[in-house]
């Protein structure tokens, strides 16, 4: 692991975007709600039927993606944006629809380009893991990252300033990211 992580924490926040994952734009979305600090991005959400495979039990499809999202959110703090090369992941237990889980993330080591993570997704109220993953992430080359960072407007927003606050709001009902 490189020394050079820097230690911003806070909820990650973007422009209005339309990625399945984050964007809040996009309706049939998982539009989530990204956290990050250090090498770390953590999420919290309760999965509503729609994201059902069988009745009452998440799809794999939509586990691998909160998966995903954590895992590649966790280069945040080397200042990296990252494409999935690679992910494996272990399915533990049937995630329920309808009740809190948490998913994390956790970048393990890098290499010039390419970074290693790991990734979880717990039960919020017990701990209780239902999946476990790892991924091999590819950095993208400097011009693009300045690029999509301006075009996304990144920023850390810290825990404890409100969506309100610097012109900044949330969309009513809806487990989004703040825009601007």
């Amino acid at each position: 692991m490189t020394s050079d992580i820097r230690t911003e924490r806070g909820r990650v926040e973007l422009a209005p975007h339309a990625c399945f994952a984050c964007g809040e734009l996009n309706e049939g979305g998982l539009r989530l709600v990204l956290h990050a600090a250090g090498d770390t991005c953590w999420t919290e959400l309760v999965l509503d039927a729609r994201f059902a495979g069988w009745e009452g039990i998440a799809h794999g499809g939509i586990v691998t993606t909160i998966l995903d999202e954590v895992m590649a959110w966790s280069l945040v703090g080397l200042d990296a944006w990252g494409m999935t090369a690679r992910l494996s992941v272990e399915f533990k237990r049937p995630v329920p629809v309808g009740q809190t889980i948490r998913g994390e993330g956790h970048l393990v080591e890098r290499r010039k380009r390419l970074m290693w993570t790991t990734g979880r997704l717990l039960d919020a109220a017990t701990g209780d893991v239902y999946a476990a993953a790892e991924g091999l992430y590819v950095a993208a080359p400097e011009d693009r990252r300045q690029a999509l960072k301006e075009r996304y407007r990144f920023r850390i927003v810290p825990e404890d300033e409100t969506a309100a606050g610097e012109g900044g709001r949330m969309i009513p009902g809806t487990p989004g990211v703040g825009v601007r």
